[in-house]
């Protein structure tokens, strides 16, 4: 089922007919997973325990297994993840820099996607 397009962090977009932009498949399965993982516990006041609020880590230095075990967390909670296989999440610190790599299969399309999301600078 289509949904309106919106990339966490981003406007809206617009369709070449000017109406808003809708998504599907793998693509809406990506922006729900993004929008889970960057929303803060308590900012969805119907769902308090929504989200791993990954944007709180930046500039706490060694969190990378924290970090990688939220992911994996809230990764089993999403609707759009398969759990067979489970989800693959590596988290890597490299000189400053916290970067997260998720690999999933859509529960939906059975499509793998495949997720790198810079998280943290120290």
């Amino acid at each position: 089922m289509a949904d309106i397009e919106h990339l966490y962090g981003n406007d809206l977009t617009v369709d070449s007919t000017g109406d808003l932009a809708v998504v599907d498949g793998t693509q809406l399965g990506t922006e729900r997973v993004i929008r889970r993982l960057m929303t803060s516990q308590g900012q969805y006041i119907f769902q308090p325990d929504y989200g791993a609020g990954l944007p709180s880590f930046i500039g706490l230095p060694g969190q990378a297994q924290n970090i990688a075990a939220v992911i994996q967390q809230q990764m089993q909670l999403e609707d759009v993840v398969s759990q067979v296989p489970l989800p693959a999440v590596n988290v890597q610190q490299v000189n400053n820099t916290v970067t997260a790599s998720i690999q999933y299969v859509d529960a939906e399309t059975g499509e793998s996607a495949v997720l790198t999301l810079p998280i943290a600078t120290t």
